[in-house]
Parts: C-alpha cells; structure tokens; sequence
C-alpha cells in the first residue's frame, strides 16, 4: 500500500525534481530506476505549475470536440420530464438540427439518473435517490437465504453421462414411472461486513430447518469472533414469516428485516454468494452422488473464508477482516 512519503509519490517526484536542480536528469533518473522520459516529464510540470504539477492528474484529455454540449443535455433532461422515450427525444432532437444517436441519448439518460420512466414523479424528477446497504461493524447484519438445487442420483447426472447417454434414458424412464430425485435445499448465512460465509445442505425449507440453521450459524459466526448480531435480513419465504423464526432472531438480541417483495437485490450479498457457490463448486465439478457435492460444500468453505481473494475485503479473504479464526488450513491442501 502506497504511503505519501513512497518513491514516486508527489513526495517523491518533488525530491527528484530537486536534485535535479543541481544534476542531470539522465542521472538522477538512473539512480532512481526511471526513464528520463518519465523525470523530464515531472520537471517540466512541476516547472509549469509548482508543487501542484506533481500531483496525479486525469489521463482524459481536456478538449473533447465530439463530446455531447451542454445545452443539449439540458434539453435531453427537459424532455425526458415529459416522460418521452429516448427513441422519441433522439427524433425530437434530430428535427430541431441536433445530430445525435438514441445511444447517446440513452448513455446521458443514465448519467442524469432520468433513466427509469416508472422512478419519475409527475413533474419528471427522480422519486428515489440510490443507495447501498452497508454493514458497519461484524454482526451488524447476517443476510440468510436458502437455494434449491436439484439432487444429483447416485453414479452421476446428464453432465457426467451426456444427454443421449443411457444413463440419461434410465433416468428419464425413472421419472416418467413416478421417480423424483428431489431437490438439496442450501440453507446460507452472510456476515454483511466480512462477506464470511455459512453453507449447509438441508432436506427441505421448513420453519424448524431454518431455525435449526440459525442457531448453528450463530455458533459459527461466534466462532469467528461474532458474538453479537444486531440484524438478521431475510427475503419473504414461508419459513422466514414463521413466528417460531422470528422468536429465533428475537432470542439472538437481534432484529428481524424482511426485504420489499420481489427486491432481491435487497438481499444481494447472500445473493451473490450463492451465485459463486453455484459458479465455482455446485456445476463446476462432474459429482457422481448428491452425498459427494454435499461433503465438497464443507471444504468450499474454508477455502472461501480463508484464501479466496474477495472485493469487498480489498482482494483479500473474509476471515482477513475479523479478529478470529478456526482453522490455519492452507490453500494447496485444499
């Protein structure tokens, strides 16, 4: 991580620029390690502008010609407060002499924050300004969902054997004779601020289940050093309006959010866990039983929490961001 006093920095630049003063900048620059193309560059800036030359700028250039004049953003921002399409503010436009494209249109739409017709109110301003939903602190809020997966029968599915395989025809036969394999239902728990994750394959989605998977998740997460959770965000299944699963959350000291109805991105970090879990273990690997993708889930685990580089953690594990751990399992064991 960079420092204000690291080579190369504004800091640095500004000593080289001053010894450069007194010597050449070909061999200042070879004692630093650069090009003296690159120190020339900083001495003549700093030259131009001081101190302040020094400092990163932005690489976009400062005259655009092609780029889109004011005026008529301010136009496209009127008409859009009619609540035309930008099909029609492009043809609008067009007639009045203003050669410009629907995608402009459409990319300026976006940029003013104009570009959902249903977002507007009758005098065409926006109704609701973005947000995100940030955790603050471990604990503050656990997002839990469940997914459903269909189980795998026993010596492999179609993506072991192939569609036309014979395996595959059994299969098919099994099924119109009244056969089901079923579904594996992942019950998940996501701390909102670490991004740790709890995974367990349940037989069905019942109340008692997601209760059960609570409180073991809330053993888990104690584990990790999460001995308070402040909020439990939930979507509106059946077993999360449950009043047993709501005396679960109660009895944590915790409160009980049920997202708006068919927002899932209000629940998107528990989302998007299940969407890696599903990309990299679930359909990644050919698995011959539904007990082997089960177990496989266990070691996915650590090596999610413990070693794979995550965004939100600034490229580094989940566990990187609590104070404790339950496992020092490295990665080329896994």
């Amino acid at each position: 991580m960079s420092h204000r006093n690291a080579p190369l920095t504004p800091e640095g630049r500004l000593r080289l620029v001053r010894r450069c003063q007194h010597r050449p900048i070909a061999h200042v620059a070879a004692e630093a390690g650069v090009s003296r193309q690159c120190l020339g560059k900083w001495v003549a800036r700093w030259r131009q502008h001081g101190d302040a030359g020094l400092i990163d700028r932005s690489s976009a250039p400062t005259n655009r010609p092609t780029r889109t004049p004011p005026e008529v953003i301010e136009q496209i921002a009127k008409l859009r407060a009619k609540k035309w399409s930008a099909r029609r503010i492009t043809l609008e436009l067009n007639q009045a002499g203003v050669a410009i494209s629907v995608a402009t249109v459409t990319r300026w739409l976006h940029r003013l924050g104009l570009h959902r017709l249903d977002h507007l109110d009758a005098d065409g301003q926006p109704l609701r300004a973005p947000g995100t939903i940030t955790a603050r602190w471990p604990g503050h809020m656990i997002h839990v969902d469940i997914k459903k997966v269909g189980r795998i029968p026993d010596g492999g599915g179609w993506r072991v054997h192939g569609r036309g395989s014979d395996h595959k025809r059994a299969v098919d036969r099994a099924k119109s004779a009244g056969a089901r394999a079923g579904y594996t239902y992942l019950h998940s728990a996501v701390d909102g601020f670490s991004r740790l994750g709890y995974t367990e394959p349940l037989p069905d989605e019942t109340a008692a289940s997601a209760v059960a998977f609570l409180a073991r998740a809330r053993v888990f997460f104690a584990a990790h050093g999460i001995t308070k959770v402040t909020r439990v965000v939930t979507d509106n299944g059946s077993c999360y309006r449950s009043h047993a699963f709501g005396r679960a959350v109660n009895g944590l000291g915790a409160r009980h959010q049920r997202i708006k109805p068919y927002t899932p991105k209000h629940n998107g970090k528990v989302e998007r866990y299940q969407r890696t879990l599903a990309a990299e273990l679930l359909y990644a690997h050919p698995w011959t039983s539904e007990d082997q993708r089960s177990d496989a889930i266990g070691t996915w685990l650590i090596h999610y929490n413990y070693h794979r580089p995550h965004t939100a953690a600034r490229d580094q594990p989940p566990a990187s961001r609590l104070k404790a751990g339950v496992t020092n399992v490295m990665s080329n064991y896994i």
